[in-house]
């Protein structure tokens, strides 16, 4: 697992680190819940929203995380929540 920050994406837009995150993971973790409606998902990599924007609370609830990562399929849209 790897952060936008340590792939050198933070600059990137939506759709660029979209793209990008495809190139090299199965999976995108993110806090954004508006990117649903901000880029066409269809046919994207598995996408997983925490509800909270730190690392604290995900590694608080870390077996939810994996929970979620070994489930989801290519596609797939999940909204975490806890």
């Amino acid at each position: 697992m790897k952060t936008a920050a340590e792939m050198g994406w933070s600059d990137f837009d939506n759709g660029a680190l979209l793209m990008q995150a495809e190139s090299s993971f199965d999976i995108l973790i993110t806090t954004d819940k508006n990117l649903r409606y901000q880029q066409n998902l269809r046919g994207r990599l598995a996408i997983i929203v925490l509800p909270e924007p730190t690392w604290v609370s995900a590694r608080q609830r870390a077996n939810q995380v994996l929970q979620a990562c070994t489930t989801i399929k290519p596609g797939d849209y999940l909204e975490l929540q806890w």
